[in-house]
C-alpha cells in the first residue's frame, strides 16, 4: 500500500491557527472594551457628523459660501437670519465653516493615508530583512527626522508658486514629514515577531518572505500604528490649518478653518466670531481624533484594561 499522505507544497505556508487566533482575538476583545467605552463612543459619533458634514455640506447649510454681499460684511451672529453671521467679504459663515470640514478631513485621511503607506512597506521589511537596507533606512529616517516639521513643511510648499499650493501640494508636502514615527513602529514590530515560534514554523513548512511578511507581520504589527495613525489624523488636520494661517499652505478660492482663521486675525476685537467658530470646529476635531486614539490604545493594550 502506498503512502498517499499530502506534502505542503513549497512555497506555501499553511496558516499558523495559534497566531491567526491570537490576533482575531485582541480585536475581538478590543472592540467589546470599545463599545463600552463612552469617550470612544462620543468621539464616533462626532466624527461620523462631521464626515458626513464634510462629503454632503449640502445636508447642513442651503446657503452658496461663495454668495456674498459687502453690505453684510462682519456681520454678527443671527443678522440677517446668518447663524454664525457673515465673514469680511459678506458670506455667509455658516455655509464657509460647514465646506471648510471638507478640506480638512480629505487632508488629514489623505497624509495619513499616504505616510501609512510610506511606513508599512519601508517599515515591515527593513524589520524582517535587516542588513544594509535596514541601515540605509534607519539613516534615511534619522536624516527626515532632523528637519522640523512646520519650517520643513514650509519650505516645501515655498518651491511651488504661490497659486499652485492646493489640496495635493500640500497633502505631498505632509506626507514627507509624517512617515518616520510609522515606519519606527512597524520595523521595531517586525523585528520583534519575526523571531516569533510561529514565524519560524511558516518558515519551515515553506512560507515565503511576503506571505509571512502580510500573514504574520503586519497582523501582528498594527495595533500601535492603528493608535499613532487615529491621533495622527488630528494632528495633521491642525498642521495644515498652521500652514493655511502662515500663508503658506492652501490659497484661495480654498474653504478651510486655517483660512478663515488667518483673515479673522486682524479683527479679533470688533469681530471675534470670525475666530471663534473655525477655531471650535477645528478644536473639536482634533480632540476627536485624539479622543479615538485614547481608546484605541486602551482597548487594544491588555495591560490598561
Amino acid at each position: 500500500m502506498s503512502d498517499t499522505t499530502p506534502t505542503p507544497t513549497k512555497g506555501v505556508a499553511q496558516d499558523d491557527p495559534a497566531s491567526e487566533d491570537r490576533v482575531a482575538s485582541l480585536w475581538s476583545d478590543a472592540w467589546r472594551s470599545l463599545r463600552k467605552n463612552p469617550i470612544f463612543l462620543v468621539a464616533m459619533v462626532l466624527l461620523l457628523v462631521l464626515s458626513v458634514m464634510a462629503a454632503f455640506p449640502q445636508l447642513f447649510t442651503n446657503a452658496a459660501p461663495r454668495s456674498c454681499f459687502l453690505r453684510n460684511s462682519r456681520g454678527g451672529p443671527g443678522e440677517n437670519g446668518a447663524w454664525f453671521g457673515y465673514d469680511i467679504q459678506g458670506c455667509d459663515y455658516y455655509a464657509n465653516v460647514v465646506y471648510g470640514a471638507r478640506v480638512s478631513m480629505i487632508i488629514g485621511i489623505a497624509v495619513v493615508g499616504g505616510a501609512l503607506l510610506i511606513g508599512i512597506v519601508l517599515g515591515s521589511l527593513a524589520g524582517y530583512y535587516g542588513g544594509w537596507f535596514d541601515a540605509l533606512v534607519a539613516r534615511l529616517t534619522d536624516i527626515a527626522y532632523g528637519l522640523p516639521f512646520v519650517l520643513g513643511a514650509i519650505l516645501i510648499l515655498n518651491a511651488f508658486p504661490p497659486g499652485q499650493r492646493g489640496l495635493l501640494q500640500v497633502s505631498l508636502a505632509l506626507i514627507a514629514l509624517s512617515w518616520m514615527t510609522i515606519l519606527r513602529l512597524l520595523r521595531s514590530s517586525a523585528i520583534a515577531i519575526k523571531s516569533g515560534d510561529y514565524v519560524a514554523a511558516a518558515r519551515a513548512q515553506g512560507a515565503g518572505d511576503l506571505r509571512i511578511i502580510r500573514k504574520h507581520i503586519l497582523p501582528n504589527a498594527l495595533a500601535p500604528v492603528l493608535v499613532y495613525s487615529t491621533i495622527a489624523i488630528g494632528g495633521i488636520i491642525a498642521a495644515e490649518a498652521t500652514l493655511s494661517f502662515l500663508g503658506v499652505g492652501l490659497q484661495k478660492p480654498s474653504i478651510s478653518w486655517g483660512l478663515q482663521i488667518n483673515d479673522a486675525r486682524g479683527f479679533v476685537r470688533t469681530s471675534p466670531h470670525l475666530l471663534l467658530f473655525p477655531s471650535a470646529f477645528l478644536s473639536v476635531t482634533v480632540l476627536c481624533f485624539i479622543m479615538l486614539g485614547d481608546a484605541l490604545r486602551d482597548a487594544l493594550d491588555p495591560k490598561l484594561r
